[in-house]
């Protein structure tokens, strides 16, 4: 340990250059739980700098009960490395779906400073979701080739019909024709969103200016359904293009900022951020993908209302999953659809007062080079 030491200090690497080069949350923690170093992933993580968790303390960063405090304790009593798998350090303050694998050894066996490190689980969960979602976007494929050929034909019918009953009935029976137009309508439009799913085509994409969508979505917004709504930007003026259909992506934040303002609708304080970022980090290895997946373009869509209900969750992205009362369950499935189809994932955190939807997608280069397999039939 001495020489490496000494030949760190010879080459001129400083211990914490190297801690924070690396991609997961590092923590040495003292005798009395003070946060004795933190490296740069930790404070994204934890949602704080380095000097805040050095003055509040382990004890305030992470929730009463949590079983990271006794997984220290044994560390201490052992003098020896414990790894605990899936503990939850999910927190109001830090937010939810943090789970993670813990690696804990003590620094020197006399001194009682233990390092933690953390190995985020939610990533690759999430990502498998995502295969999820695509699997229940292929039935909602084959449900919509049904229905467009059993129901379509016959509404166009029953539409029809009441058009030609409109023209001799009566002032009172015409509204019922009315009715019968309107919702055969309605049901023709649904019909017309399931089909979506199941368009095969390739997508058109380019190079896309991520902050032109969002601020043609804020324009949008603002002058209609988020009428009255805050709305920030937090952007990273450094974020590369994103190769996408500039299109697709204006229906899916168009999508998430209407949802976000129906659920501030009753919120007098409402208000709604665009957050974008650029964070390389860890390349994994998924089912379903040739190579390593690495997703450093990060777009986020924050509101402060009042939260996803906590059994809605999980499913949030399935299709026909809605809490509205006259959703159809439809517009996040398709949210989830576009971005796989973009080779992307989709993930929500939420909480009251703090939903958090969250896009992950590849670099114009990573996306160009699939797209190159691709066409060369090696896929």
């Amino acid at each position: 340990m001495a020489n490496s030491e000494r030949n760190g200090r010879e080459e001129g690497v400083p211990a914490l250059a190297i801690l924070n080069a690396l991609p997961h949350p590092i923590l040495v923690v003292g005798q009395d739980n003070a946060i004795l170093s933190a490296n740069q992933a930790a404070e994204i993580f934890f949602g704080a700098s380095a000097p805040v968790m050095a003055r509040d303390g382990l004890d305030r960063l992470v929730p009463f009960g949590s079983p990271l405090f006794p997984l220290i304790e044994q560390v201490r009593e052992r003098g020896a490395a414990i790894t605990e798998y899936r503990v939850d350090m999910s927190s109001p303050r830090i937010g939810s779906e943090k789970m993670v694998d813990i690696y804990a050894s003590p620094v020197t066996v006399t001194d009682g400073n233990v390092s933690l490190m953390l190995l985020p689980r939610s990533v690759t969960e999430k990502i498998d979701r995502q295969l999820t979602y695509r699997g229940a976007a292929r039935t909602v494929t084959g449900l919509a080739a049904m229905l467009a050929h059993e129901i379509k034909n016959p509404l166009s019918g029953i539409r029809g019909a009441a058009q030609l009953l409109e023209g001799t009935a009566s002032q009172e029976d015409r509204a019922l024709t009315r009715l019968i137009c309107e919702e055969t309508d309605r049901i023709a439009s649904l019909v017309d969103r399931m089909e979506t799913f199941g368009d095969a085509r390739p997508i058109e994409r380019e190079p896309v200016n991520i902050h032109r969508v969002l601020e043609r979505v804020k324009t949008l917004a603002s002058s209609g359904f988020a009428r009255g709504i805050r709305i920030h930007e937090e952007y990273d003026p450094s974020l590369p293009p994103v190769l996408a259909n500039r299109d697709q992506l204006l229906q899916v934040f168009i999508n998430l900022v209407k949802n976000a303002a129906e659920a501030l609708a009753e919120q007098g304080d409402g208000e709604i951020t665009f957050r974008t970022a650029y964070r390389p980090g860890i390349r994994l290895s998924v089912p379903g993908a040739r190579s390593r997946v690495s997703l450093p373009l990060e777009f986020s869509v924050i509101d402060n209302g009042p939260g996803v209900p906590d059994d809605l969750l999980p499913h949030l992205f399935d299709p026909f999953v809605t809490s509205k009362a006259n959703g159809t369950g439809l517009g996040l499935a398709l949210v989830a659809k576009i971005i796989g189809d973009h080779g992307g994932i989709i993930e929500c955190e939420s909480q009251p007062r703090r939903t958090m939807f969250r896009i992950l997608m590849p670099t114009l280069e990573q996306a160009s080079d699939e797209l190159d397999l691709k066409e060369d039939g090696t896929s």
